[in-house]
């Protein structure tokens, strides 16, 4: 059973499944300035784990086992900058929104109509890049969560705690529905991210990075995944700030780990959008989902690794280093 989450208390979204930590709790810290840190629980594994049903199949996942506790922190130097960006946009909004020409009901119209096609469009695109990942742990439990395609060769890209601390088989899921034993290329722990290759055939569409610097507080985003074993689903949301700093640990504080640099979105994340892409409007992928607050959910608070440092994190894995 999933232990009770107090009222008050923040969480991170799980990876699902019983045997897999997923929903939690944290009680919010206080202080404000450089250091200040407000606490967190995470989630299983951030963002996605299913436990293994019966053999023949994966069951939808009974309720998770206890979350991992998670700290959150942003220098006072990082908060106002943020704020500034924020300001000088949309004070530049307002200047254009007065000066400009009163829309029509029609050009309304047509121009939401347009913004809806490319957004489907784009999405269909990027989808054809993620993965499902399901991981059999050599000590009975199990886990699920996304990935996505970084090489025509079938290297994958997901979270480090995707696979947990002792995986076993892992399979993966492609878009068109295929399923292949998928090999563990590398992990590191520390940026919570890891490399599995699937072996193909042909070669496979791959998505394509945006650099870190191009990503401004307000940009629209898209998070792809497997949230609760729902395939190919997808959630809006917009860049809401940059270089967050959380520390990931035990429920009893052991083994924290200080992550930075992060991306906030208010783009939904569940169980099982761990290792999925967050990507802008562009169709490039700017993050890879893994935290979210709150533990029945998501309620606008959610965390990714930055495109600069997933990729970069990735060469390193594939290269051996």
């Amino acid at each position: 059973m999933a232990r009770p989450v107090r009222p008050g208390r923040w969480a991170l979204a799980p990876r699902r499944g019983a045997g897999i930590r997923s929903g939690a709790a944290a009680r919010r810290g206080t202080g404000t300035g450089r250091g200040a840190t407000a606490r967190w629980r995470a989630a299983t594994g951030r963002c996605g784990a299913a436990r293994r049903g019966a053999p023949g199949g994966w069951a939808a996942g009974p309720p998770p086992r206890p979350p991992r506790r998670w700290r959150r922190g942003a220098a006072a130097g990082v908060a106002a900058l943020v704020l500034v960006v924020g300001g000088g946009a949309g004070g530049a909004y307002a200047v254009r929104a007065l000066t400009g020409p009163e829309p029509t009901p029609s050009s309304i119209a047509a121009s939401t109509a347009s913004s809806r096609t490319s957004a489907a469009d784009l999405v269909s695109n990027v989808q054809r890049t993620v993965v499902d990942i399901q991981v059999a742990g050599t000590d009975g439990s199990g886990s699920e969560g996304s990935g996505v395609l970084i090489r025509s060769d079938g290297m994958i890209l997901t979270n480090a705690h995707v696979l947990g601390d002792r995986p076993g088989s892992v399979t993966v899921t492609l878009a068109d529905g295929s399923r292949h034993r998928a090999t563990v290329i590398g992990t590191d722990p520390t940026h919570d991210l890891a490399v599995v290759q699937v072996s193909v055939d042909s070669p496979l569409p791959v998505a394509t990075f945006a650099s870190s610097s191009s990503v401004r507080v307000g940009d629209t985003v898209y998070a792809l995944g497997s949230p609760l074993g729902l395939t190919g689903t997808v959630t809006e949301g917009i860049v809401s700030a940059l270089h967050r700093t959380i520390s990931a640990g035990e429920s009893d504080g052991s083994r924290a780990t200080r992550y930075t640099n992060m991306i906030q979105t208010d783009a939904a994340l569940n169980s099982g959008n761990s290792g999925g892409p967050l990507v802008n409007t562009a169709g490039q992928v700017v993050g890879i989902n893994t935290a979210n607050e709150g533990s029945s959910g998501s309620i606008g608070l959610g965390f990714a690794i930055p495109s600069g440092t997933a990729h970069s994190v990735a060469d390193q894995l594939i290269a051996g280093r």
